[in-house]
């Protein structure tokens, strides 16, 4: 191959691997315009062979070739060919340099082709060693990419295989979703109910306490309503006389209205007084024991709870006894908690001794038995000083003790569970014996039951001075 040769065949061999590393890259926009170039190439390959003699096609192949190199080594993503592009650059030199010796002097390039022949050779020779290494880590690089290749298919096959393994998961567990999702709703409204519980629970206190005392209230508001209406009539009045000028008439009525206004504020003090006065027993406390009368608390829960239960059944009749130990001093507890939890008791035990009546009269009604003693509704309320012993303070003991049904021996275990009851459907939520039992448990004391079935059932308190 002669030297006037060799450029033709750099340009093709670089175009064709430009063209071959856009094809296999993310370039492919470049792909068809790289065909015509080589294409071109090999056109002018075949004009220099048939037309060897003509200087011009030469100069051509000169200004294609070093186009090429400078566009090459000027695009950012063809970096990774910018070795191989190099590569051809002393070639292309040496080669322009010779023809444009021999274009410029003749005489002197033949007397120094020799050197001419021989760098271009050597720079042929230099550029056919980089070119075999860079072939050679081309074919690496080709293989590394049919191997990624195979692996994306490989993981493209996989993932379509785990998209059909989930449709047909998804398909044979919708019905277990559906029941999922069914029971966790379920669960959702079991946990609002139970919370609704607890706080009903904790309320219903309030709810015996305020049943009795609620009329009180009505009082008060009346007043204020019938002072807020005549108030109403004696402004209309005020703005008639104002229009008619009559300002002795206008003083008159503000004057009546002032009055009003101070009714209104008294009255309306006196049922706040009375609000606050029944929500002590159901607010939010500070958790901060303070010295209690234990017998002051007792009673005034005893008599709170019976007119409580005397309001919702006037025909709730019990006899209450109370025993309290004079010698108790001062407790510290936490009045509000320690209240409910005596209430709880007291309430139980009306509801026992009530329950028990009732029987007894139906068994009186169906049998007319006659002669026979009646059944006495009785609840006693007894607080006591257990005396300190070595190593062991003193304790108080508030006892709550009815002659009621009893509580049977196998419910003996569960009465201080969260939820359980003995109590009819409806009538009790199970949590009024476990809040009961925490509270006592938060002061440090202990909540113990003694019963016989068929004759009642105690309640004991027992705190810690």
């Amino acid at each position: 191959m002669s030297l006037s040769v060799a450029p033709l065949v750099v340009s093709l061999i670089v175009t064709n691997r430009i063209r071959k590393y856009v094809r296999t890259s993310i370039l492919k926009h470049w792909e068809q315009p790289l065909k015509y170039a080589l294409f071109l190439s090999v056109m002018l390959f075949a004009a220099e062979v048939i037309f060897s003699e003509t200087e011009f096609i030469k100069w051509v192949w000169h200004a294609y070739l070093i186009a090429i190199i400078v566009f090459a080594l000027k695009q950012d993503e063809l970096r990774l060919l910018r070795m191989f592009i190099v590569a051809f650059i002393p070639f292309e030199l040496f080669s322009l340099l010779g023809d444009l010796t021999q274009l410029i002097n003749d005489s002197f390039f033949k007397d120094h082709e020799n050197y001419f022949n021989n760098a271009t050779g050597f720079s042929f020779f230099w550029m056919a060693a980089i070119l075999y290494s860079q072939n050679r880590q081309f074919k690496a690089a080709e293989k590394e990419r049919i191997k990624r290749q195979h692996e994306d298919e490989l993981n493209r096959a996989i993932a379509i295989r785990k998209v059909e393994l989930e449709v047909l998961v998804a398909e044979r567990t919708s019905e277990l979703t559906e029941q999922k999702e069914e029971l966790e709703n379920a669960l959702d409204e079991l946990r609002a109910t139970q919370t609704q519980l607890i706080q009903s629970e904790k309320m219903a206190s309030l709810g015996e306490l305020t049943a009795g005392i609620a009329h009180e209230i009505q009082n008060p508001l009346n007043f204020v309503n019938n002072f807020s209406e005549v108030n109403a009539e004696l402004i209309q009045e005020m703005q008639e006389e104002i229009e008619k000028g009559n300002m002795d008439e206008v003083k008159a009525l503000a004057k009546d209205i002032a009055d009003n206004e101070q009714k209104i504020k008294h009255h309306g003090k006196r049922a706040d007084a009375i609000v606050k006065g029944m929500l002590q027993h159901s607010r939010s406390n500070s958790g901060i024991k303070e010295p209690t009368n234990i017998n002051a608390l007792a009673d005034e829960y005893l008599r709170l709870a019976y007119h409580g239960l005397r309001a919702k059944d006037k025909s709730f009749n019990v006899t209450m006894e109370t025993h309290f130990d004079e010698s108790i001093i001062s407790v510290n507890i936490i009045p509000q908690d320690m209240g409910r939890a005596i209430l709880n008791l007291i309430t139980n035990a009306f509801y026992a001794v009530n329950e028990k009546n009732k029987l007894q009269r139906d068994i009186e009604r169906s049998e007319n038995r006659q002669g026979l003693p009646p059944y006495q509704p009785t609840v006693s309320l007894r607080t006591s000083m257990i005396s300190p012993t070595k190593g062991v303070a003193g304790k108080v003991k508030i006892s709550v003790r009815d002659n009621g049904n009893g509580i049977p021996q196998n419910a003996l275990d569960k009465i201080f569970q969260p939820f359980f009851t003995t109590k009819p459907t409806g009538e009790g939520t199970g949590l009024g014996l476990s809040l009961s039992y925490d509270i006592v448990k938060a002061h440090g004391g202990e909540l113990k039951v003694d019963t016989n079935e068929g004759q009642g059932a105690e309640f004991s308190i027992i705190l810690p001075v």
